[in-house]
């Protein structure tokens, strides 16, 4: 018997996730940086032999300019449910590096979650370009 819908746990990040050093070197060495109303992002395809899941991988930065501990934490846990909620926008297999600014934390979430949908698209859209002009 499966359990009503509001009682199941979201699906989490896990496999799309950045997690080591050198992936995030290598996605601020191969690409350049693009700027949203709240956060600065940087993405690269990933090459075919790299050994790692397939689909989208997202990382999150948060450094001690956005303030203490407690306000680093909340900045990451609102940005993490944002790119869970939008995750799906992604199809290729891409790095992604998000720079949120302290505005995150008073931001409407609904906002938010708007505004990692756009780079998301945006990221896409971009891709899907880049594509078709090495296909020419």
């Amino acid at each position: 018997m499966q359990e009503p819908a509001s009682d199941r746990t979201p699906p989490t990040l896990s496999g799309a996730r950045l997690t080591r050093h050198a992936d995030y070197q290598r996605v601020y060495q191969q690409s350049r940086k693009h700027f949203s109303a709240s956060m600065t992002y940087f993405f690269t395809p990933r090459a075919e032999d790299l050994p790692v899941v397939n689909g989208p991988r997202v990382g999150l930065t948060a450094g001690r300019v956005l303030g203490k501990a407690v306000e680093r934490n909340r900045i990451k846990r609102r940005m993490r449910e944002a790119v869970r909620h939008n995750l799906g926008c992604l199809q290729s297999n891409v790095d992604v590096v998000l720079h949120p600014r302290k505005s995150v934390l008073e931001m409407d979430f609904s906002r938010l979650e708007g505004e990692v949908g756009r780079v998301f698209v945006t990221v896409e859209a971009s891709l899907k370009k880049d594509g078709q002009k090495a296909d020419v």
